[in-house]
């Protein structure tokens, strides 16, 4: 878990304070280390590799060489409940940097915080907070893990890497962080200085799988509907028999048709 010295120099905006790792269990563990010691807004975790990397419901994450693995520590001034829209903010930006080191690409998003390369899921974000005992925000965590030169092969939902849809294979995990902490930051700034509703709307206009039947996964249920819209939280309107269903959190996926229904 030693830092790693040999890589360029990076060229990020002054707003983050870097901390590289050649490999560590996870950067989230190791952001939330420097959370608690009191480290300020904007260190930025990166680590070559991760030996127990997580994604959402704590599911492993494969995390081999030749990927972007990394974890921001933020201490925005906002409640609990709205530091979750910094997800979205962050898959834009995300897919924005996708969009500025490939060749013509077709990013979507996937609620509630996936970003997809030709409808297969190339990143995926990751959102851990505390809160006071008066309940303010105390800090908040975004891990982002992007598929640069592999991709695991069985996944829930199909994945892909950069490189397999076309990226140039010189296009590195560097290059990807450079883009996203740029992205980030104007998108980031935008969001404190307007709210969420530009953050919505350009989300909106990328959403995969919007006006179209989903499922909706949830721990204990499975909803079935028409993805409608995103209210003005970030929630999912899910349409119901001409009824309105607001979610909050789960997975969505294509609706299979009933076994023996019409083609």
């Amino acid at each position: 878990m030693s830092e790693a010295g040999d890589q360029r120099a990076l060229r990020l905006p002054p707003a983050y304070r870097l901390r590289v790792f050649d490999s560590v269990a996870s950067t989230m563990d190791e952001a939330r280390r420097l959370a608690e010691a009191g480290e300020e807004d904007g260190t930025l975790v990166w680590a070559r590799e991760q030996t127990a990397g997580r994604g959402r419901l704590g599911r492993s994450w494969e995390s081999p060489r030749g990927n972007l693995y990394l974890s921001l520590l933020l201490r925005p001034q906002c409640r609990p409940g709205e530091a979750a829209q910094l997800g979205f903010v962050a898959a834009l930006a995300l897919g924005e940097a996708i969009g500025s080191v490939s060749p013509p690409i077709n990013v979507t998003y996937k609620w509630p915080n996936d970003v997809l390369v030709n409808g297969k899921k190339a990143g995926g974000l990751l959102l851990e907070s505390r809160s006071t005992p008066e309940g303010e925000l105390d800090w908040l965590i975004l891990g982002l893990g992007a598929n640069v030169a592999h991709h695991p092969a069985e996944t829930n939902y199909p994945a892909t890497s950069l490189h397999h849809e076309g990226v140039p294979p010189e296009v590195g995990e560097q290059d990807l962080l450079e883009a996203f902490a740029r992205y980030f930051l104007n998108w980031a700034s935008r969001w404190l200085e307007e709210g969420f509703a530009p953050v919505r709307a350009a989300w909106l206009r990328h959403a995969e799988r919007l006006g179209e039947p989903i499922e909706v996964r949830l721990p204990k249920e499975r909803l079935s509907g028409i993805f409608r819209d995103l209210d003005a939280e970030g929630h999912l309107l899910l349409e119901q028999d001409g009824t309105v269903r607001r979610v909050a959190a789960g997975e969505i996926f294509p609706l299979e048709p009933a076994p023996g229904g019409g083609s």
